[in-house]
């Protein structure tokens, strides 16, 4: 009998025992089976603890730009598992994937795949079957046992490397970078987004024999009141409009997306090609729950932000752009560092909003843990508890007074329930 996409989907999350299980063995061997289809001529893979959606996001809207047919694949969703695989900026069709998914299960036959394999083959499929151009890859974790990195990148994006998914990327940035080094190729560009980069991540791409571009060594970005500038060690330079994106991290991540496609090289991007596909890219990108402003009053505004790096980017919008007092809705995962992203945000948080999250994952806090977790970290600081976001978000609009907000944060269960809301 046929399955539907959620029947498909339910499906997945049964084959194997583990919801995370590191190692390219298996997914290879599927791809292989099927036929080891390359998802495009050219391939740009992203990984990082924060800014990969963001980044792959800009990669999307600067290519479609030059008019480049581009496949985009990224996760986890928010409101539809489509939003995973995108072809020119539109999510595929349900059939589309059942179409995918039925070859995947012919192909891998006695092979467990996880959730997260059934849906990377399916993006390299489906884009190989559509001819796109440009295939952009976002790591799900981690980078060198991550099921995209089955596929050879053309170029390697690595945005930032801060403390998450400990328990399986090592205790520390050095460890952590080792790993989303593994997205890296031998003598081929891979750029690396942040200022300041662990010394394990740097080693670990000059022992692959990457050709390694850094952020305020090769590239770099000047900010000024009318824009910024985006320059290069070889001289190029460009004039650029800010990111419709609206945290001020977002600068680092365009000027990275900026450098993937200048590492293609001339016969790609012209300077002139470049900087037409930069601005209108910066122009027209949109991804969802990234400092997404919902309107109404208060306003509410939504991230998916869940480490102390996503907080400290957080923090960083609210001193810049943010003047009333500021209502917290916040959930999180029971494996988060919930002290660091509290400690990150301090008082700029008037009243806190805490929702319980352990009715939508296996993994989530219960409101009562989470409101001692508070307690630990910030004793003085106001907070009411809720089983649920929908609860805490009624909370945080009911408690706001004229000129405050609200910012709903943590996790992208948060994020989700938040945006279904508003769509109501």
């Amino acid at each position: 009998m046929a399955r539907n996409l959620a029947e498909w989907l339910a499906y997945q999350e049964r084959v194997n025992v583990h919801s995370i299980e590191l190692g390219l063995e298996r997914v290879r061997e599927v791809w292989q089976r099927m036929g080891a289809p390359r998802p495009a001529p050219r391939v740009i893979t992203v990984a990082g603890t924060n800014g990969k959606g963001s980044t792959v996001a800009l990669l999307e809207a600067m290519l479609k730009a030059a008019g480049w047919r581009v496949g985009a694949f990224t996760s986890p969703h928010l409101l539809a598992y489509n939003e995973r695989v995108g072809i020119d900026g539109v999510p595929v069709a349900d059939t589309a994937l059942i179409e995918s998914f039925e070859r995947i299960e012919a192909a891998r036959a006695e092979i467990p795949l996880t959730y997260f394999e059934f849906g990377a083959l399916a993006a390299i499929d489906l884009f190989a079957r559509a001819g796109v151009d440009v295939a952009v890859l976002e790591v799900g974790l981690g980078g060198r046992l991550d099921a995209v990195n089955i596929i050879d990148a053309d170029v390697a994006v690595i945005t930032t490397v801060d403390l998450d998914h400990m328990e399986w990327l090592g205790p520390d940035r050095d460890s952590i970078g080792r790993e989303k080094a593994g997205i890296a190729r031998s003598g081929r560009p891979a750029i690396v987004g942040q200022l300041d980069p662990p010394q394990g991540l740097l080693a670990a791409l000059a022992e692959r024999g990457a050709q390694v571009e850094r952020a305020g060594t090769d590239f770099s970005v000047e900010r000024h009141e009318d824009g910024w500038r985006w320059r290069h060690r070889d001289g190029s330079a460009m004039e650029l409009p800010d990111p419709y994106l609206a945290a001020p991290v977002q600068h680092a991540n365009a000027a990275a997306a900026i450098a993937a496609l200048h590492a293609f090289g001339d016969e790609a991007f012209s300077p002139s090609a470049l900087f037409a596909a930069a601005s209108a890219g910066l122009h027209d990108v949109r991804i969802a729950a990234r400092l997404q402003a919902l309107g109404g009053e208060p306003p509410v505004f939504v991230d998916v932000g869940h480490n102390p790096q996503a907080a400290r980017a957080l923090a960083e919008w609210l001193d810049t752009s943010v003047h009333g007092a500021v209502h917290a809705v916040y959930g999180a995962l029971a494996d988060k560092d919930v002290a660091g992203v509290i400690g990150a945000l301090g008082t700029r948080i008037a009243r806190w909003h805490l929702a319980g999250l352990e009715q939508v994952s296996p993994r989530g806090l219960e409101v009562s843990a989470l409101a001692g977790r508070l307690r630990a970290s910030l004793p003085q600081a106001p907070f009411d508890a809720h089983p649920d976001v929908a609860t805490a978000l009624a909370a945080a609009r009911q408690a706001a007074q004229p000129g405050d907000c609200v910012l709903a944060f943590g996790s992208f269960f948060v994020a989700s329930a938040v945006m279904a809301e508003h769509a109501q």
